[in-house]
């Protein structure tokens, strides 16, 4: 496909339709799914996913065990990485081009007059993909916050699924642990179950008591479900036993705390028989491109000393950089290498927090601009707060003096392995990186 799809003049004009990106509300979105048939009541059981950080790698496994399983399963993600495609994945396979064509230009034609948000109208789309094309479950990922997300349309989900909350998005959701996790807590729906992944206490204590005022059912990490590597093995364990497993797919520690939340989310639901053999098949399998994803062919390769590896990892706030980092300790205690990282990051985040957790573990960051980003912080922003959190940087022109940087001094670090390179701080910037890498 062309990089200039025929859908893109349509993605152009629905962002024009409201003058803010973000606008957290439901009117809109119910008036424009009445007006199109509430599509949102005919989609598949739901397994509705909320958090800060792993809701992706967690759809991703729910996604892999249940197709395992031999089951139909929509997905909707966001945001895409190089094409809107892949927000919406029907009955396994991306939504064509065709496809989306059509239901953009419907749902534009049944939003005459309104002003209603990019996330809202597409997510209409998507629930319109889902109620028309047959499945066995959708596993739908909350975009921002919870209560007021335009997922949040769901009434009876299957399972709902709150991954660890840390604070991102604070000028929308709230600057603390607990406000953030009062939205997130939005999507518990009344006498469905939920599934609680690893959380801070005052996070926890917040879900548990939105849990107990809808009376849905708790199944809670480290107290009713649990998993741990051992020996090369993944371990799960609840009350319905143990499970000896092949660990997942996904690289990094907490990617097993994912994987387990996926699992209890399953295992919480009888509309399904999931196997531990699909269960297995499932992790072994699973997929999900820029979370600690090595990049192991592409033109980027080719502009760094042979051997180096290349990492790539969307993470953007300080409690992805304590996983990102885990996994690089994880990494270098098996295979040491000196760690270069490339930095670019959205000037809404929280650059220093994040740099913190490679204090002591990266050799040098080089700081770029995320191209064609306007939100985008400065090279020179960035480089400063590297620096502020104690580590050795220097801003680049772009990811090919990035490149540079690091081969010169790689150069200078003679008799030591070659580099372990990741590049990091944005999934926008991922995106950039995976285009450009082909």
């Amino acid at each position: 496909m062309s990089d200039a799809a025929p859908s893109d003049a349509i993605l152009s004009r629905l962002m024009r339709l409201h003058p803010k990106a973000i606008d957290l509300s439901l009117d809109r979105m119910r008036t424009l799914l009445a007006r199109l048939g509430n599509p949102e009541k005919r989609v598949p059981p739901v397994f509705h996913v909320a958090g800060t950080n792993g809701k992706g790698s967690t759809c991703a496994t729910l996604r892999a065990i249940l197709e395992a399983a031999g089951k139909r399963v929509h997905v909707y993600t966001s945001p895409h990485l190089v094409r809107f495609h892949e927000r919406i994945r029907l009955a396994g396979a991306l939504i064509s081009e065709d496809a989306l064509q059509i239901l953009l230009d419907e749902c534009e034609r049944a939003a005459d007059g309104m002003a209603i948000t990019f996330f809202e109208i597409t997510t209409a789309a998507a629930f319109l993909a889902f109620a028309r094309v047959p499945a066995d479950a959708l596993v739908l990922e909350v975009g921002l916050g919870g209560i007021l997300d335009a997922t949040n349309v769901i009434e009876a989900p299957l399972v709902s699924v709150v991954t660890p909350i840390g604070l991102d998005h604070q000028h929308f959701l709230g600057d603390t642990i607990e406000l953030i996790a009062a939205e997130k807590a939005g999507i518990i729906k009344r006498g469905r179950p939920v599934v609680v992944g690893p959380q801070e206490d005052g996070a926890f204590a917040v879900i548990e008591a939105a849990a107990q005022r809808a009376g849905a059912p708790m199944i809670v990490w480290g107290q009713d479900y649990s998993a741990h590597e051992e020996h090369g093995r993944m371990v799960f364990q609840d009350a319905g036993g143990v499970i000896d497993l092949t660990p997942p797919k996904l690289i990094g520690a907490h990617q097993i705390a994912n994987a387990a939340t996926a699992i209890a989310a399953l295992r919480a639901q009888d509309l399904f028989e999931i196997d531990d053999a699909a269960i297995e098949k499932g992790l072994a399998s699973v997929s999900w491109p820029a979370r600690m994803q090595r990049l192991t062919y592409g033109p980027l390769l080719e502009d760094v000393p042979e051997g180096a590896e290349i990492w790539l990892d969307g993470g953007h706030n300080p409690h992805a950089a304590a996983a990102i980092a885990g996994a690089l300790a994880d990494l270098e205690e098996k295979r040491p290498r000196p760690l270069y990282l490339v930095t670019g990051m959205l000037n809404t985040k929280d650059p220093e927090g994040f740099f913190a957790h490679f204090r002591g573990l990266a050799r040098h960051v080089s700081t770029i601009d995320i191209p064609n980003e306007p939100n985008a912080l400065k090279a020179g922003a960035l480089y400063d707060a590297a620096r502020a959190a104690g580590l050795k940087a220097d801003p680049a022109e772009d990811l090919g003096d990035a490149m540079d940087q690091i081969t010169a001094r790689a150069m200078l670090d003679e008799g030591e392995a070659p580099p372990r390179i990741l590049i990091c701080g944005s999934l926008y910037l991922a995106g950039r990186i995976l285009a450009q890498n082909g």
